[in-house]
């Protein structure tokens, strides 16, 4: 599993990014977790606003931070 969290480093981007990483541990996924803050990076996926989680290329959440459950619901689909 490739998940990206796309976000400048703002506090919102840091605080999804260790909320994925958390619930990857929680889930006991194999998961590679990667920050990308680069902005044509992420425009590249449609996202204009941040925080956003990409799992496997699909775009999960845009402009918010996702619940840990989200993300755990994510994981198992």
């Amino acid at each position: 599993m490739d998940i990206k969290v796309l976000g400048p480093g703002c506090a919102k981007c840091k605080e999804t990014e260790k909320l994925v990483r958390e619930a990857v541990h929680e889930a006991g996924v194999t998961a590679t977790v990667e920050k990308i803050s680069d902005f044509q990076q992420i425009a590249g996926y449609g996202v204009f606003s941040t925080p956003a989680v990409v799992i496997d290329d699909e775009v999960k959440v845009v402009g918010k931070v996702p619940s840990k459950s989200d993300v755990l619901s994510w994981l198992k689909a």
